[in-house]
């Protein structure tokens, strides 16, 4: 057995996580081209340049990660996971049909695009925790660290090919060709799921109802210093610092003046970082604390040389740093909070970490974007910068607060 598969690419020894990555895989093409052709949508042919309304649309879109955590955390802890993720997928991918279909047809508005955002938050609000914790029933704890690193490499191969054919598909037939294609690529998904072996997968221990819900999910993580600083963490960073649809698309636009392509291929060279964060993080056995502290201090430079970047290319080298900074943030976060939760606990945990780390959304991303419009999109930049040297700061003061106490 090569030294490559023992190391970063484990998990795919297994036959059921091979099924799920090729699916997902597909999948993750499709939402990153529809992730680009949206801002590119909203911000050059909806509005005049509004970075506040990509900002809104993004609120809209991740909101429901936060307002709807008593259920989400709950439904992935009780119900079956596997089916629970093939309803959520197939929402989500006929809400992409439905708007390529208004889109193509030329009927398309502002509101319809914020409302199928909310629409798609709410599906992706249930399928965010149930997907995370499946990862354990296809591979186990064992290789659990590995299984999610590869599963941010799939995203961010994805994220390196999606975004660059969203701009020749924008360019050459239209933006709703763009929504079309990724709705047919939750076929893929859905097909791995019904394939997997059933039998195969791992039987974690299930929540019973009488054990309470999203408050005893809250209670059991604020008992915990460890985990209230990652969520703190998770907040400033997530809250603040990951609105790159804002950055992207008013520093491209606005200061360089790229067209579809160009601003396609920004998204695609910053996913050159987090492509390699994640590759990077795939051959770790174990995720550590103080990757935290590191990769909050290099995303606030990185986001700090983005803002004062005099040229396109010195931009699109700072996004490099950023995303794989950002990568290895939420990886490690990923990782750290499901391998340190009882199982029984897991699906309201990471609920709330997505919570956390996305519904903060109606907060920041409407704010940066009001920064961006009035400030102009360095400053906006700076807010993010502020944001990951801020989360650096909580990590070390935990950190101190460990090496002051006794042994």
């Amino acid at each position: 057995m090569s030294a490559v598969t023992q190391g970063w690419l484990r998990s795919l020894r297994n036959v059921n996580y091979r099924l799920w990555a090729i699916g997902a895989f597909v999948s993750n093409i499709g939402i990153w081209v529809q992730r680009t052709a949206q801002d590119w949508l909203v911000f050059t042919q909806l509005t005049h340049r509004d970075a506040s309304i990509v900002g809104w649309v993004m609120a809209l879109q991740l909101g429901p990660q936060f307002l709807l955590l008593p259920w989400t955390g709950y439904a992935a802890d009780h119900f079956n996971q596997r089916k629970l993720l093939m309803v959520t997928q197939a929402t989500m991918g006929g809400l992409s049909v439905v708007l390529g279909v208004l889109t193509v047809t030329g009927i398309v508005q502002l509101w319809h695009v914020l409302v199928f955002a909310f629409l798609s938050g709410c599906a992706a609000a249930f399928d965010a925790p149930a997907r995370q914790t499946f990862v354990a029933e296809l591979v186990g704890d064992e290789d659990l660290h590995n299984a999610v690193a590869l599963n941010s490499t799939s995203f961010n191969a994805a994220r390196m090919i999606g975004p660059g054919v969203s701009g020749v598909i924008i360019g050459a037939v239209g933006t709703g060709w763009a929504f079309l294609l990724n709705g047919a690529s939750f076929v893929a998904v859905l097909v791995s799921l019904s394939f997997l072996r059933v039998s195969e997968l791992r039987k974690l221990e299930r929540a019973s109802k009488s054990k309470g819900g999203f408050t005893e999910g809250f209670r059991y993580v604020w008992a915990r210093a460890d985990l209230r600083v990652i969520l703190i963490m998770l907040f400033l960073i997530g809250t603040f610092g990951l609105n790159f649809p804002i950055f992207i698309s008013s520093m491209g636009v606005d200061i360089f003046h790229v067209d579809s392509t160009g601003f396609g291929l920004l998204s695609s060279i910053m996913a050159v970082g987090t492509m390699a964060g994640a590759v990077v993080a795939a051959g770790r056995d174990k995720p550590r604390f103080n990757s935290l502290l590191l990769s909050a201090i290099v995303f606030g430079l990185g986001c700090l040389l983005a803002a004062v970047s005099p040229g396109y290319w010195i931009f699109a080298v700072a996004l490099v740093v950023v995303g794989s900074a950002a990568l290895t943030f939420t990886n490690a976060t990923n990782s750290l909070m499901q391998l340190s939760t009882e199982p029984t606990m897991r699906g309201r945990v990471m609920a709330l970490r997505v919570g956390v780390a996305l519904g903060g959304a109606p907060i920041g991303a409407p704010l940066v974007g009001w920064v961006a419009n009035h400030c102009g999109p360095r400053w906006a930049l700076g807010v993010g910068a502020v944001s990951g040297l801020a989360a650096a700061c909580v990590a070390g003061l935990l950190l101190r607060k460990r090496e002051s106490q006794p042994e």
